[in-house]
């Protein structure tokens, strides 16, 4: 059984339907084909085989497959420009992204979708939500009901939308009354209370709420975060409330809430965020369900730097159903490339240890990444003496995955060099400084972060590349709270031109880059003034998640 093709109507109206669209509004109704698929599994399996989207898809990565910058087990879309990752849910025992695609023959925002199993390896799937009666389809958030998945997003020009789907591969979806369900502009003219951007929802108490991100006047003028909240019984009808977000003393003025994802975590709830100015954030606190307010108790980033160029960008986040939340960025270029521009990252998953008096968030990479594992290498136990670089010649590569385990003694800095050329010109850096970092409340000597100074870690790109058509980037250095005596533990991930790095579970930082000679390949590791100690290090090539 074949897909039903849906005409594109932009140059088919008739004179009736030329009137409505008068009446309503402008027509933007997309022109990229758009199907309707079976309602089962095994059909739609079917029809995907022939799907010419699906055809065109896998052509166009065959196309850009030899790109020396493309990852090879990131996910990056399969044509064109892609951005912000948007509702990430599981569905029917798989893991679906959507994101904002710009289909060539029609460049507006639209949903992308893939799937997968593990959240490693994902098969694209046709555009999801298209646009009409918006201009483009912007974030929003996914949430899953027993028998069905509901999406909220921002449509320009129009207001918030919802639409559902109940399929088994979620290629069909349906808008909820046809138009925006939360509009941008009120009936009467008036200003509005809130500001209508990119919403998230859950459900309490049999009842759909709804985060609308923006911002609220704040000292002298200027603008701080808020977001604001909706109720609704049908999805249809939204009635405004109040912004949510209490006690929020850890954004900064002129930070706003954009692409935000409200969950469960542990025993507290958490805010992941997007601030235009000052990427990537979370807000940790408690859900005061009677009042209908998050109270906020702590804060941290996600990104350590200006999100452009070749930095992490907006988040898309659920939960993993065991007390965690997945989440998943995309991250800007730092360089041209052709027929393409932003990946996303790894997902990580997040998770609280609520016996922490720290109330810290624990940060790993999710998924079945084990299984693009192969070619393992081992070092063992080695000194690091001090000053000195140790190339470690038999462990080569552009797409990588290193465990490593330091002791980094009474040295200041140890440092790992990846994408490292033979002599050296091209190299990143992965930097390691012991207690040289933020000064942070102290809690007792029993606490096993009882010290004064958290450390940090770096990547530095300042000589990633020799080529002159790549963007500078100032380092990424974020802080990382270790025990006393506690070895490093770093967990690098290199594909082409990302490189991410998870520290003990607590911290990740993550940079594109770009080499501009074949050869730098190779890895180094050093310590700066005093001799460090290597404990192990294990090294694995990784596989092509497309091919």
């Amino acid at each position: 059984m074949a897909a039903a093709l849906v005409v594109p109507a932009r140059k088919m109206l008739g004179a009736q339907k030329q009137s409505k669209a008068k009446k309503e509004g402008p027509d933007y109704t997309s022109r990229v084909p758009k199907y309707t698929f079976a309602d089962t599994l095994d059909e739609q399996e079917a029809q995907l085989k022939t799907n010419a989207l699906i055809l065109r898809f896998k052509k166009s990565r065959k196309s850009m497959a030899g790109d020396p910058y493309r990852p090879i087990y990131h996910y990056v879309n399969p044509e064109n420009r892609l951005n912000d990752p948007n509702g990430l849910c599981f569905w029917k025992g798989r893991w679906h992204l959507f994101y904002q695609g710009y289909p060539p023959e029609d460049p507006r925002q639209h949903w992308g979708h893939a799937v997968s199993d593990d959240l490693i390896h994902w098969r694209d799937l046709p555009y999801a939500i298209y646009p009409n009666p918006e201009y483009a389809c912007f974030s929003g958030a996914t949430l899953v009901e027993k028998d069905r998945v509901i999406a909220m997003y921002h449509g320009t020009r129009v207001g918030n939308m919802v639409a559902v789907s109940s399929d088994p591969l979620l290629l069909n979806w349906e808008k909820v009354t046809g138009k925006a369900v939360i509009p941008s502009k009120s009936s009467d003219g008036k200003p509005l209370p809130y500001r209508v951007f990119d919403p998230c929802i859950w459900k309490k108490d049999g009842l759909y709420y709804s985060l609308s991100g923006g911002t609220l006047p704040g000292p002298g003028g200027k603008r701080v975060r808020a977001d604001f909240l909706f109720r609704s019984k049908d999805l249809a009808g939204w009635e405004y409330l109040h912004p949510f977000v209490e006690d929020d003393r850890f954004t900064l003025i002129g930070d706003d809430g954009a692409c935000p994802y409200f969950w469960p975590i542990g025993n507290r709830h958490i805010l992941p965020f997007f601030s235009h100015m000052s990427g990537g954030q979370y807000i940790l606190g408690d859900y005061d369900k009677p009042r209908d307010k998050f109270v906020a108790t702590s804060s941290g980033l996600f990104n350590f730097g200006a999100v452009k160029p070749g930095g992490v960008h907006a988040p898309s986040a659920t939960p993993d159903g065991k007390g965690g939340v997945i989440v998943i960025f995309n991250m800007n270029p730092a360089k041209p490339t052709e027929g393409w521009n932003q990946i996303m990252t790894l997902p990580r998953r997040l998770t609280l240890d609520s016996k922490d008096e720290l109330n810290e968030l624990r940060i790993e990479p999710a998924g079945d990444i084990e299984s693009l594992r192969y070619d393992h290498r081992r070092i063992d136990a080695m000194n690091l003496p001090a000053n000195e670089e140790v190339v470690l010649e038999n462990i080569r590569g552009n797409a990588m995955e290193l465990i490593a385990e330091i002791d980094p003694k009474s040295a200041p800095m140890v440092e790992m060099n990846v994408l490292r050329a033979p002599d050296a010109r091209e190299r990143t850096r992965i930097m390691f400084f012991e207690d040289r970092g933020y000064r942070h409340r102290e809690h007792g000597r029993t606490h096993p972060h009882s010290r004064q100074y958290s450390s940090l870690i770096s990547i530095d790109s300042s000589y990633s590349s020799i080529l002159g058509d790549v963007r500078s980037r100032a380092p990424e250095t974020a802080p990382v709270l270790l025990a006393k005596n506690e070895p490093l533990k770093l967990r690098v991930f290199i594909d082409r031109s990302v490189v991410e790095v998870f520290v003990n579970g607590r911290q990740c930082v993550a940079m594109r880059v770009y080499p501009g000679r074949k050869n730098s390949v190779g890895l180094s590791l050093r310590s700066q003034g005093r001799d460090a100690a290597l404990k192990s290090l294990d090294a694995w090539q990784m596989k092509n998640i497309y091919e």
